[in-house]
């Protein structure tokens, strides 16, 4: 019954909709003429074609039912298209003169002239240009070349102010603190080493600490309370024999060990309180600001032309290992994170010049995606360059010219590294470079590294 009435309903509708349109139809040609009212014709049919389609119940479950009004309506849709335009009136620029003048007859010793037919304006042809389909390996030496490249002014300031800043404070801890045995301070960083610079913001500032050999001795990271192989402790030996005060650094000790946390404290505090930045700042040209929540010892430097973060990293160099004052998050404070930052710029600079290969391109060229990236920007530095390592020790052709085939092997090896959940180090296995991230965030970068390898692109658009 509701059906019939649903029916019923639709039939007068229809008949409504009808009258009107014959209506409109016959009294079409006395306004718009034979043309116009055929052209109004063919319109109103394939409308009314269209109405009935919306309106008709559809047969979900038959799919040629589905294809055979789909097609109708490209049809109605191309016929109205297709539909030509009634021409339009010669517009009179006097109403009193006729519409088609007669020809009249030359007067008498008047020449007939020619007449010059003026050439319709030629319609300036556009050129279709090619499409632009650029290969991956087109693609990635453009985005190096346009994306990475760090300006001029800003590649050579930037270090030249962190070599005046690096002075300024030798100077002040050699008079300050001339009992603590600091060598020289040295800068450090991708801007300096080339392996991954995305713009000239960021440089490291190394402070060496000088220890005794005989007096202290590491600790294997594996026999550390958080028993991770990549942090040490540096222990005071002999207290016996060389009681405290022996060393410049007993005042450091905590429990028997040389504290990180202690040192970077003393650090910071100079830093804050007992060094005249303004002034240094005004003798440089720029405006110098300690970073009070960082945990790391941060400057911030402002200058008209370039921004510049430097970092402090107090470093002790024994037993062939580099030993950063880094303490992981949490109530350890004795640990010293083992950096392998100058071996990894060493590795990959020696590979390169031994077949001329394009480590470093590429390197610059993933860490920059990873840097700008909001998922991937902790894969930045030291776990890229171990998968190159890694992946160079089983492919060797890393000419130029392979750099797109490199590139993507490069996101199937990292994707396997995420799906493990383990990224060892290159020069030590027993360290797992993902230990610190969690599982949500090794999931977000497995998932947008799996995407980019048969879609690359989306690493190369622009941030």
């Amino acid at each position: 019954m509701a059906e019939f009435t649903r029916q019923r309903g639709k039939r007068q509708e229809d008949g409504g909709l009808g009258s009107v349109l014959d209506l409109l139809l016959a009294n079409a040609r006395l306004v718009l003429g034979v043309s116009g009212a055929a052209v109004l014709a063919i319109a109103t049919l394939a409308v009314k074609r269209l109405i009935d389609r919306a309106t008709s119940p559809r047969d979900e479950g038959d799919p040629k039912a589905e294809q055979k009004t789909l097609e109708e309506s490209w049809q109605d849709l191309a016929l109205i298209k297709a539909t030509p335009k009634p021409r339009k009136k010669q517009r009179r620029e006097d109403l009193s003169e006729p519409l088609l003048s007669p020809a009249r007859p030359p007067a008498p010793g008047e020449a007939c002239k020619p007449k010059v037919c003026s050439a319709p304006p030629e319609t300036p042809r556009v050129e279709s240009s090619p499409l632009c389909c650029l290969t991956l390996q087109e693609k990635l030496l453009s985005h190096y070349s346009s994306q990475l490249a760090v300006p001029e002014v800003q590649a050579s300031l930037a270090p030249q102010l962190a070599r005046s800043i690096c002075a300024q404070l030798q100077n002040f801890l050699r008079s300050k603190c001339p009992e603590l045995p600091f060598s020289s301070l040295f800068l450090s960083g991708p801007l300096l080493d080339g392996l991954g610079a995305l713009a000239a913001d960021h440089v490291n500032l190394m402070l060496p600490v000088v220890l005794d050999a005989a007096l202290w001795s590491l600790i294997p990271g594996e026999d550390t309370v958080v028993r991770n192989p990549q942090y040490w402790m540096i222990k005071r030996t002999d207290l016996e024999y060389f009681p405290r005060g022996r060393s410049p650094w007993d005042r450091f000790i905590v429990g028997r060990y040389l504290s990180s946390n202690a040192l970077n404290e003393t650090l910071r505090k100079m830093l804050v309180a007992s060094i005249n930045w303004p002034a240094i700042g005004s003798l440089l040209g720029c405006v110098i600001h300690p970073v009070m929540a960082s945990q790391e010892l941060k400057l911030e430097v402002k200058h008209d032309q370039v921004e510049l973060s430097i970092t402090l990293f107090p470093v002790v160099e024994m037993e062939d290992k580099v030993l950063l004052a880094a303490p992981p998050e949490g109530l350890v404070e004795n640990l010293w994170l083992e950096s392998f930052y100058r071996a990894e710029v060493s590795k990959v600079k020696e590979l390169d010049a031994g077949d001329s290969g394009a480590r470093q391109h590429c390197l610059r060229i993933l860490n920059g995606i990873c840097k700008s990236h909001p998922a991937l920007h902790k894969l930045s530095g030291s776990p890229l360059t171990h998968v190159v390592l890694h992946l160079s020790a089983t492919s060797s052709d890393w000419a130029e010219e392979s750099l797109a085939d490199r590139f993507q092997q490069v996101l199937e090896e990292l994707v396997s590294y995420l799906e493990e959940g383990v990224l060892p180090s290159y020069f030590n296995h027993k360290i797992n470079l993902f230990c610190e991230l969690l599982e949500e965030e090794i999931d977000e970068m497995g998932f947008m590294v799996y995407r980019a390898i048969s879609e690359p692109e989306l690493l190369l658009k622009e941030k």
